[in-house]
């Protein structure tokens, strides 16, 4: 399912969400022309998170800071654009509720609670883990406990073209598909690759725990 649009209402610009497009915008570009000039790979070898790497050597601060940077990091143009979509998609109307400070907080407690539970269930993964869909499924999953009964214009083109879909209708089937197929590559033959499924379901979780601790603790002030 692809969503295209939502029915909620802003009254505050996205500035958060805009240049965190921005930023990882300029990081594929740059990645672009590292690739242009053959020098891609250590750039991103160095840059994104490697759940052995990061175990084997974990007094390295350098290897610390790659749960940071492989947020950054897209191994392809679809890989950004995808990313990007679903962030602009659900990151404005997350921003516009929580405001930027919270939001900013929120989208790197949840990349990093995303990084911690992938190199949880794969700790022999040997290959690089990088893109911001971890600290962006965190996003989404505040959006489920901000707006569960907002509507989402989706695309589903294996049952009708466009309809509209309840948030929570559609947020918990994704939730629900991340977490079912990271239980698949618990069996995959080789460790790591691929989509980092946990990393989706760790983040979304983060988030939404984040965002009903934060209205619990509004509540009770």
């Amino acid at each position: 399912m692809l969503p295209l649009w939502d029915d909620t209402l802003r009254r505050r610009p996205p500035i958060a969400t805009v240049t965190l497009l921005a930023v990882n915008a300029a990081v594929f570009f740059h990645e672009a022309q590292l690739a242009m000039a053959g020098r891609l790979t250590p750039f991103v070898w160095a840059h994104a998170l490697v759940p052995q790497r990061l175990l084997a050597h974990w007094a390295d601060g350098a290897q610390w800071l790659t749960v940071l940077t492989h947020m950054f990091l897209h191994g392809s143009l679809g890989h950004l654009l995808g990313n990007a979509w679903f962030l602009w998609i659900f990151g404005r109307s997350v921003e516009d509720r929580i405001g930027t400070v919270r939001f900013v907080l929120l989208y790197f407690t949840a990349g990093v609670a995303a990084a911690a539970l992938q190199v949880l269930f794969t700790p022999d993964a040997a290959g690089p883990m990088l893109g911001a869909s971890g600290a962006i499924s965190g996003v989404l999953g505040a959006y489920l406990v901000l707006l569960p009964a907002a509507w989402i214009t989706t695309l589903v083109p294996w049952i009708v073209p466009i309809i509209p879909v309840p948030a929570v209708v559609f947020l918990v089937l994704w939730f629900v598909l991340q977490t079912f197929n990271g239980f698949g590559t618990l069996f995959a033959r080789e460790p790591g690759g691929g989509v980092a499924w946990w990393a989706h379901a760790g983040g979304f979780l983060a988030g939404a725990s984040l965002t009903l601790q934060a209205r619990g603790a509004r509540r009770r002030r």
